[in-house]
């Protein structure tokens, strides 16, 4: 088969999608026979296929064609994405580079070029990656406008996805939301370029997971997936992708296929060598292994996170608490809360500070903090964020010995949490609450609540909370004289585990493990295991 040929069916498998098979086609052909037009589109499917020297080295050569064709506007063009690929891996010295070249060509250009809106969306990073956030914003705002005089459609939503992310930077929630609303319209047929379209899907929902705006990330996540799914070897965008189905699964309470999700965003991202966005994903691992008791796990995705550099606070703080690490929790909770300074990070990062200023007696800053979370529940119009701000009010009342005061500002919690799905948080609420009413004296509708939260704690996964109000809970829900050690080992009993799994699970040698069951068979009056765990279910001990 000819060149020709072989050209012709690239170019029509690129059209379709296939970008893999594409790409494989282009790479059998000497480069100095591909035409410009080819160069860039292998580029662009090798920047899909996570592939950023790939990508790089075709966009070079066609950066170098249409300069040595004097197509300065193609040329710009090329700059662009050459300015581009390298934030992927960090690499802002060679982005730097490309954005200079690109810029000298543009101002060679008629005013208000395309190519100088393309431009001005590149220099946008430059200023978030010095914190300039106005500076950032008049780009993404010459971005749109050279669009819309052009009527490049994928620019235009590009641009607005990026002011919406401003907009909320500078604490302006409400428009920004509007604005990333706005954008998600212009991507609704699904035909701009694949880089810019998923470039605004997975700001668009970074955005509102920023915000806590979980109503959207779960809708247009949904709306990535399917378009992810239908492009067989995409890794660029999938990493996002599975990390915001993490997250959507930790809110709903699915946290074993979580852990899966989260743990396959680290590995996309690996592949797509976008290291530095695997920081985030591993603070989330991190903090979904600590919700489940699993220290080793949650400590390894911290440290992980922290080498991307990612500050993984609050949640190495949360952990550092629940190993009895109590003052470096509260160090770095404070210097935390010294450095944060954008009303995004800020209600971002409050909830878990308040929990460790609260678990370590400082309930006066952490009252202060709840009161600003509470401003920022109101500002932000944020259903999730008013939940944790009620919570939060709460837990510092009935810290500062006020249990009559925190009731209602907990049961609203509750409320909220329930009718958002939220069953982690529903059930943190909830056990609150209990604590509350049984220190006003009302011990057996506490009572009733603590063991409500504990039954949805055990179905989360969430040994620690399990643990807690089982503690809280007494000897009540002891019987046989069983040790709360002993409980534990009955309930993997129960749940199928053999000695060695229970050894394992509990850091426990198998003699010793063998020596629990005998004392709990001895204690039931049992001598099966079968009937050992039908005790714990007639006895609500799982």
């Amino acid at each position: 088969m000819g060149v020709v040929d072989e050209l012709v069916r690239a170019r029509s498998e690129f059209e379709r999608g296939e970008w893999a098979a594409a790409l494989e086609r282009w790479s059998a052909l000497e480069p100095e026979g591909l035409t410009a037009a080819d160069l860039e589109s292998a580029g662009e499917a090798a920047q899909l296929l996570g592939r950023p020297d790939e990508a790089l080295d075709r966009y070079r050569r066609a950066f170098d064609k249409r300069v040595a064709a004097n197509e300065p506007e193609r040329a710009a063009r090329c700059a662009f994405h050459l300015s581009m690929v390298p934030r992927l891996t960090s690499d802002h010295a060679t982005a730097s580079g490309w954005l200079a070249r690109g810029e000298r060509i543009v101002a060679d250009l008629p005013d208000g070029s395309l190519e100088a809106g393309y431009l001005s969306f590149s220099r946008m990073f430059v200023h978030l990656g010095r914190g300039d956030f106005a500076a950032a914003l008049e780009c993404a705002e010459q971005a749109t406008d050279a669009a819309r005089r052009h009527g490049d459609q994928g620019l235009v939503a590009a641009g607005l996805c990026a002011q919406g992310r401003m907009a909320i930077y500078g604490g302006r929630i409400a428009d920004g939301l509007s604005l990333l609303d706005e954008s998600m319209l212009e991507t609704a047929g699904q035909t701009l370029e694949p880089i810019l379209l998923g470039n605004v899907y997975c700001t668009a929902i970074e955005g509102c997971q920023e915000v806590s705006d979980l109503r959207r990330v779960e809708e247009w996540t949904h709306v990535l997936e399917r378009w992810c799914a239908r492009h067989p070897g995409l890794v660029t965008f999938t990493g996002q992708c599975a990390l915001h189905r993490g997250q959507v699964m930790v809110a709903r309470g699915a946290w074993d296929e979580a852990v899966e999700e989260l743990a396959s965003a680290i590995d996309r991202y690996r592949r797509a060598g976008a290291f530095p966005a695997i920081g985030l994903a591993a603070t989330e691992l991190g903090d979904l292994h600590r919700l489940r008791g699993d220290w080793v796990h949650a400590e390894e995705a911290y440290a992980t996170s922290a080498e991307q550099g990612h500050d993984p606070q609050p949640g190495s703080a949360l952990l550092w608490l629940a190993r009895g690490s109590a003052a470096a929790a509260a160090g770095a909770v404070r210097r935390l809360l010294a450095e944060t300074r954008t009303d995004v990070g800020r209600a971002r990062i409050l909830p878990g500070v308040i929990a460790v200023l609260l678990a370590t007696g400082d309930t006066e800053t952490a009252r202060a903090c709840a009161s600003e979370l509470d401003a920022y529940a109101r500002s932000f119009g944020s259903d999730i964020l008013a939940a944790r701000a009620a919570c939060a009010g709460g837990l510092v009342e009935l810290s500062g010995g006020d249990p009559a005061g925190a009731l209602p500002y907990l049961r609203r919690a509750h409320q909220a949490w329930v009718r958002l799905d939220m069953p982690y948080e529903a059930a943190s609420a909830q056990a609150a609450t209990g604590r509350a009413l049984v220190a006003l004296g009302d011990t057996e509708t506490g009572r009733l609540s603590l063991a409500a939260a504990r039954q949805t704690f055990q179905t989360l996964g969430a040994k620690p909370d399990v643990d807690a109000v089982g503690r809280e809970l007494g000897p009540a829900h002891r019987p046989a004289g069983l040790s709360e050690r002993e409980i534990e080992v009955l309930r993997l009993v129960a749940a199928g585990r053999s000695n060695a799994q229970i050894a394992a699970d509990l850091v426990l040698s198998d003699r010793t493990v063998a020596r629990h069951l005998s004392n709990i068979f001895a204690k039931l009056g049992v001598g099966s295991r079968t009937a050992a765990a039908a005790f714990a279910f007639e006895n609500d001990l799982l």
